[in-house]
Order: C-alpha cells, then structure tokens, then sequence
C-alpha cells in the first residue's frame, strides 16, 4: 500500500519530482507499476518540503487524491526547494482521520512516511504500545498504524537515536510484535535520507554531488534506477549512499 519519495537536491520546483515525471507519484496514484498490494493510492496525499533560511519544513496534506487537487499543482509549480518527501496513501477502510492520516509526519526538522501494513493491527502493537508514555499515544496524529510506527520512530529520535539505528530498531521490534508487516519507511531532515527496505519495493537514483531521489518506484525509465535489496537500511546524503543488511 502506498508509494511515496524523498528527494535532495538542488533547489528546484516541487512538481518536477511529484508531478512531472512519466511515472511520477501522481501517475502512482491510479497506475503504479510495482505496487504489490492494494491498487488505487486515492485515501490521501502529502508533501513536506525546505524552504532556504527556514530549519522547520512546511507541509501541505489532503484526504482526497492527488490528482483532484489543483490548488496542488499550481503550488508545485511555483514553490522550489532543495529537499522534500512526499506521498501518495492507498485506498484503505473507512476511517475519520481524513488529511490527518497522510504522510509526511513531522516532528522539528524531521519528516517521515511509511510505506506497508502492519499484521494484526490494532492488537498486534499493543505490547509496543504499552512501552511508550502516554503522552506519545495521546499526541497521535491519527488512529493509523503509519501515525503508530512514527511514534515509535519518533520517540527514538527524541532520546537521542541517529535515524539509521531508529528506523532498524522499529522495525526489528515491529516485526517481533507482527511477523509478515511491510516496514517500508522513509525519513530526512533535509540534509540526509533514511530508509527501510522490509517486505515492499525501494529503488534509488544517485546523481552525486547534485542529486538523490529514494522512492518505492521509479518516476521514469532513467536506467540509474537501482533496487535496494529487501532487508536492507540506506542512508544517503548529497554525496554519499550507503546500504546496509537488516
């Protein structure tokens, strides 16, 4: 379920990533190419971006598809930035979390998406559940398991965790507490990108020192495009992607 994307770069325009590639997430939202599971990615879509000066990314988030929302693209047309992460959300049961249940989610400088389900959810995560203080579940964004594994990621985050041993410690313990879950997570704060590989498809366009994008599928046909093995962490930055085993 889901696709979604992180980009760094060299300032530029917001669709040039979302919106205009041949396979861009727009496309993904009615027409992915690699989607495993689910079909239609209509349940809502969001993007978090950097603005120049700013250390707070911004965000902007609706329930609805991507493709109905032309406020969107008038706004990816002319807004630039260096970096951003953005995503599409697979068609899912009814809910009332609406926008609320759409990545990007944020804490500070950090943005992060999940692509996959977790097994068994809402049960599943209840011994998880029961180590984090109340006050992290009570600041659920929503009742979702993606808003689930972010207060998981974030609570390391804020004890002092680096993203890559934050995002490979989730997911080991999610995958005790619901053995068969997609973990397929995304995470940056402008200046690197982290990322899971756990039972869905991550690939990676490198073009150092200019350009990196890590997404569940590739936006075009450039033959750049490698697959990141499954299990697997990445980590890159403008001038450096690394991959290692889970």
């Amino acid at each position: 379920m889901c696709r979604h994307l992180a980009v760094l770069g060299p300032g530029s325009p917001i669709a040039e990533s979302v919106l205009a590639p041949p396979h861009s997430l727009l496309r993904q939202s009615w027409a992915p190419r690699l989607q495993r599971y689910g079909t239609v990615n209509a349940d809502g879509f969001g993007v978090g971006w950097y603005a120049p000066g700013d250390p707070l990314p911004a965000r902007y988030r609706r329930a609805g598809p991507i493709w109905a929302d032309e406020s969107f693209a008038d706004l990816a047309r002319v807004v630039r930035t260096p970096a951003l992460l953005a995503a599409v959300r697979d068609a899912t049961a009814p809910g009332g979390d609406g926008e609320a249940a759409a990545a990007p989610f944020t804490e500070g400088r950090w943005l992060f998406s999940h692509n996959g389900a977790l097994t068994g959810w809402p049960e599943s995560a209840g011994a998880l559940a029961a180590g984090l203080p109340p006050g992290v579940l009570l600041r659920l964004e929503a009742r979702c398991d993606s808003a689930f594994v972010w207060a998981l990621v974030r609570h390391r985050l804020l004890a002092g965790s680096p993203p890559g041993p934050a995002l490979a410690d989730t997911v080991r313990a999610l995958d005790r507490a619901a053995p068969g879950s997609r973990l397929n997570l995304l995470l940056t704060n402008g200046s690197a990108i982290t990322a899971t590989a756990w039972g869905d498809t991550l690939w990676y366009l490198a073009a150092p020192p200019e350009r990196v994008v890590v997404a569940s599928e590739p936006y075009d046909d450039d033959p750049g495009w490698t697959e990141v093995p499954d299990r697997t962490l990445l980590s890159a930055d403008r001038e450096h992607l690394t991959l290692q085993g889970l």
